[in-house]
């Protein structure tokens, strides 16, 4: 239930924090995926399928998710689906866009964990707070979290390492462990600071 005194985030203010963690997320992936390494999520999933098929990741993403909107509809209501349509289709665009804006020669994979996995924590903070997600996976996680308490961050933990399993055939031995080490420090912003009853906006 809403805390005593919460407010109503507007269009605008869902606007700006929409485009403000879709792209700390595209700024992420280009760090996780510049350094050869694994995120979990659907956009794990789509990773997999990218190095499995050679299929541009962007569409593999949009694809992915087209699953779990009727779950987001369902459970989660219109306004909350709508916007995450909008946060994945962005997100989408933007992948296939950024290497033309943004080109990294090299980047460590230890650094490209943690700075990539908290940058991506961040920004799922914001999307969440603002009632919107990257579509699938997010959308079972804070459904899980709404319905039974369970910690977004445990939970998309939990899953976020099964997927990393699956791109074990496309990851030596230090990507795979470091590809870990970015989805705990994901993982870390989320259960600590997206809790439920902690921000009472809606």
């Amino acid at each position: 239930m809403p805390a005593p005194g919460a407010h109503r985030h507007s269009w605008f203010d869902d606007a700006q924090g929409l485009v403000t963690g879709v792209l700390f997320v595209a700024v992420a992936l280009m760090l996780l995926k510049t350094a050869g390494l694994m995120t979990g999520g659907t956009a794990g999933i789509a990773f997999v399928l990218h190095y499995a098929t050679g299929a541009p990741f962007g569409w593999l993403f949009f694809a992915v998710n087209l699953p779990f909107y009727a779950l987001a509809w369902r459970r989660l209501g219109p306004r909350f689906t709508i916007k995450t349509v909008l946060a994945v289709t962005l997100l989408a665009v933007l992948s296939e866009q950024m290497p033309a804006w943004l080109q990294l020669g090299h980047v460590e994979p230890w650094f490209a964990a943690v700075a990539g996995g908290l940058l991506l924590g961040a920004a799922f903070i914001i999307l969440f707070r603002h009632r919107t997600s990257l579509g699938g996976l997010n959308v079972l996680v804070l459904w899980l979290q709404d319905r039974f308490g369970w910690r977004a961050g445990l939970v998309q933990g939990a899953i976020d390492l099964l997927i990393l399993l699956a791109a074990v055939p496309w990851l030596d031995a230090r990507r795979a462990l470091w590809s870990v080490v970015g989805a705990l420090a994901m993982n870390l912003a989320l259960a600590v600071n997206h809790r439920p009853g902690r921000y009472s906006a809606l």
